[in-house]
């Protein structure tokens, strides 16, 4: 049986448009869907009142969400499970046998503790398949795939995934990397060293490197470089996904530590989805402490 792709559903607009991607992206993948909900219920007593109730409602959810991915794939197989734990600790779990996760992003005017404790960066964190951020008002007739790339092992997988989503859609790929060159003052302590000039020119080489060969194995896929040398990576994706159908990112870049699970780019652009953001996770890559 095919992997199924899960989708967490907690009543938010951001889950509502997580559920209509996930279906529509099942739909072409010809895959199941999981409609997931979190009873974080680690904190009650069995006996507390209201400890049915909260179940109740979270099966009312579930039913919900069914119904309404019946109206819109009606083609799409759908099933639907209550959990308990933590939603991040619950879709961890699920993603280990799951093709992707789905999750709406952040919705800043919940006074839900903030992006400290949001569910998407959690879940990204710690899942073992690829997921999907999906912010809870996707652009009307969006185009194209953006990919962020820094050299490492792990941008290098993302550009993988951004091609053939990008073939695939009959989209055009657009490569992005980003960095800020040394401040002036930086710069005039360093007699005649060039080295902005050099950290542009490494960096060029670097970005065509990360999409060599994809011409080959794409023929048809129309290709984009983009260097931005005076731009945190993070702004130069949000600002250039503003428009795209779907940016890929990896989990984490080249300047991540080795305990670190998630980028720092990758944390401030899932704060800040410009679109159906995709996290790839596709085989562990090893780093040197």
């Amino acid at each position: 049986m095919s992997k199924a792709i899960v989708v967490g559903i907690n009543g938010s607009a951001g889950s509502d448009a997580a559920l209509t991607w996930a279906l529509q992206r099942a739909a072409r993948d010809k895959l199941p869907v999981i409609a997931l909900h979190a009873v974080d219920d680690r904190w009650l007593s069995p006996d507390f009142q209201y400890h049915e109730l909260i179940r109740e409602s979270g099966m009312e959810l579930l039913e919900k969400a069914k119904a309404s991915a019946s109206e819109q794939s009606p083609g799409v197989e759908v099933d639907i499970q209550l959990r308990h734990g933590s939603g991040g600790s619950v879709l961890r779990d699920i993603s280990k046998e799951a093709a992707m996760i789905v999750v709406g992003g952040h919705e800043k005017h919940h006074l839900d503790g903030g992006p400290v404790t949001d569910r998407a960066l959690q879940v990204v964190a710690a899942s073992d398949c690829p997921v999907a951020v999906i912010p809870a008002k996707p652009g009307a007739g969006a185009k194209g795939v953006v990919v962020g790339v820094d050299g490492s092992e792990e941008s290098l997988q993302a550009v993988a995934v951004a091609a053939a989503e990008a073939d695939l859609g009959g989209d055009e790929l657009t490569v992005v990397l980003a960095f800020k060159t040394p401040a002036r003052w930086v710069e005039k302590q360093l007699p005649s060293s060039g080295l902005a000039e050099s950290m542009v020119e490494e960096n060029r080489i670097v970005l065509a490197e990360s999409v060599a060969g994809l011409g080959d194995k794409y023929p048809d896929l129309v290709v984009h470089q983009r260097l931005e040398t005076d731009t945190q990576p993070a702004k130069a994706l949000v600002d250039t996904a503003a428009d795209a159908r779907v940016l890929v990112i990896g989990s984490r870049g080249r300047g991540g530590l080795s305990r670190t699970v998630l980028g720092s780019t990758a944390h401030a652009v899932l704060l800040n989805v410009p679109c159906p953001t995709i996290v790839t996770r596709v085989h562990k890559v090893k780093h040197g402490d």
